[in-house]
């Protein structure tokens, strides 16, 4: 009887919410009315995916660039937009490194070879330049239909990897690449998957990556979505961020009780930290790498943001070379470069590439597998790589107007960074490292013993707190340090020095009256830490 009575309640309820059923006397539901009726009744269909049956890789996956802070403040955003009232008139994102979202202006000849490779028509016009066509022509040339929105090779359009092959035997001084060796991507975090590739085991046998603490969450999300062992070792602090080899030896030893090391990964310059590690740093890494037999991931997307002048950027590639053929013929690397970051800042064209040396053959082939998985990059964004691996020459029209953008742009970030670090310097309790390379501060800051406590008992970080608290009241969004990672007991944040540079220093004078009340409202007998 209860299996007829839901049978002619379910019949009742599809009568009454599809076709013409007024002729019949009755009263349509709505597709909510008839979801409350029959969860009254026992019969509403379960959800396949929930939090329960969600794989628990991905829920242990974490992303603190764009996490809850970020989610607050375009709430905030929206509601200014609304009208809402706020102690301050904008959110100013410092949170993330994208450029344009800053203010900073498309590079002219970037845009324009990707214009005329969008619509090939304009290729008749008289307002391109020449240099500017004939790269266009090229990379038409070499897409299927001699069109962009063909597929490309899975490795990428042939004569944009040849270009990216010259681009770094131009960097690395002479140094040979092979273009076969050459992938282009969707921007360098699609790179990152090779480590897909790198990870087996079971138990004690799991695949352990290292990876510096701190570092980019793409990284630790990658691990943990690939259920691998992640294995940390720390910058120095006190040295700028430098890489101790002491410590790699420390973080090596030590896991080898619980996983497989194989893997160990490099951000240089480093993001969140903003340091260029030295030659003589990079040939240490690569030494313990060849006695430990570690695959190596250098992450160089930032390598034309190098800041301080006495300090210049060394290619893992390049250093490798020069230890001798022993090291530069059997050490496995990977390295990563992209349109994201650099002079460009083109985040939204996902462009970069990936040269790996030293693969197995039989491995390449399935590298080249796994890439076809996922079909191609985007060709525009190939397309946009290519104008940074092939820029005008100095004899080309384009030369001097490009050459004058290009370093505006990398003029004014030096001069930010500079400013960054003086600023945050002068506010008590904060202690920021010099902004050497890339586009972030990653400071580190005092926070009181009750602030501690008062966190404690809220169920998150203190810096968490800390930058939640700043952004409500100063509309600032930055992100707590405890999202890359840091020693116990120490507290930080990240932020872009991407702002312009008025919208910066209002940022930074925000900052200090924020953290000088912070300080005095939490307020104990221990004095801050400078």
């Amino acid at each position: 009887l209860q299996h007829h009575h839901t049978a002619c309640l379910v019949q009742s309820i599809r009568l009454k919410t599809q076709g013409p059923v007024e002729q019949y006397g009755l009263k349509r539901f709505s597709t909510a009315e008839a979801t409350v009726i029959l969860r009254e009744n026992g019969k509403m269909r379960e959800k396949t995916l929930t939090m329960d049956t969600l794989n628990p890789q991905v829920k242990a996956v974490e992303y603190a660039v764009r996490g809850p802070i970020v989610t607050k403040a375009g709430d905030i955003e929206r509601g200014l937009q609304q009208g809402q009232k706020h102690p301050f008139t904008e959110v100013i994102k410092a949170n993330i490194g994208d450029s344009h979202a800053m203010g900073q202006k498309p590079i002219t000849f970037l845009r324009q070879v990707v214009a005329l490779c969008s619509f090939p028509e304009l290729l008749n016009s008289s307002s391109f330049p020449e240099d500017a066509k004939q790269r266009a022509r090229r990379i038409l040339q070499g897409c299927g239909g001699q069109s962009l929105g063909s597929y490309s090779a899975s490795q990428g359009v042939d004569c944009i990897r040849q270009d990216v092959a010259v681009y770094i035997e131009q960097r690395d001084k002479g140094v040979p690449a092979d273009w076969d060796n050459i992938y282009l991507t969707t921007g360098a975090s699609d790179g990152i998957s090779i480590l897909k590739m790198l990870v087996s085991g079971q138990g004690r046998s799991r695949s352990g990556v290292m990876i510096p603490i701190p570092q980019y969450p793409l990284y630790s999300a990658a691990i943990s979505e690939l259920e691998a062992v992640q294995i940390n070792y720390y910058l120095d602090e006190d040295n700028c961020w430098a890489l101790d080899i002491n410590e790699l030896h420390r973080a090596y030893q030590a896991a080898k009780e619980h996983c497989h090391p194989r893997v160990i990964c490099i951000i240089n310059p480093g993001n969140p930290t903003g340091q260029v590690q030295s030659r003589k740093c990079i040939e240490d890494v690569l030494h313990f790498a060849y006695e430990e037999n570690l695959f190596v991931m250098s992450d160089e997307v930032y390598q034309d943001n190098v800041y301080s002048p006495d300090l210049q950027f060394h290619s893992f590639k390049k250093v490798l070379y020069e230890m001798g053929p022993e090291y530069f013929n059997t050490v496995e690397l990977a390295s990563f470069h992209s349109t994201s970051k650099g002079y460009s800042g083109e985040c939204g064209f996902r462009g970069g590439y990936m040269e790996v040396l030293n693969l197995d053959l039989e491995v390449k082939a399935q590298l080249v597998k796994l890439l076809s998985v996922r079909l191609c990059p985007p060709v525009s964004g190939q397309a946009a790589m290519d104008v940074i691996v092939n820029p005008p020459l100095p004899h080309e029209p384009s030369y001097l107007q490009f050459h004058k953008e290009k370093s505006a742009v990398l003029g004014a970030l030096a001069e930010k960074a500079q400013v960054t670090e003086q600023t945050l310097n002068t506010v008590p309790g904060i202690k920021c490292n010099p902004v050497q390379g890339a586009m972030y501060a990653f400071p580190r800051i005092f926070i009181p013993p009750r602030a501690v406590e008062e966190a404690k008992s809220l169920g998150m970080s203190p810096d968490m707190m800390y930058c939640l608290r700043l952004l409500e009241e100063t509309g600032i969004c930055l992100v707590p340090g405890s999202g890359f990672g840091q020693r116990e007991g120490t507290y930080h944040f990240r932020m872009t020095i991407l702002p312009t540079t008025e919208k910066l220093k209002v940022l930074l004078e925000k900052l200090r009256d924020f953290h000088i009340k912070f300080l005095k409202e939490y307020a104990s007998l221990e004095e801050p830490k400078r």
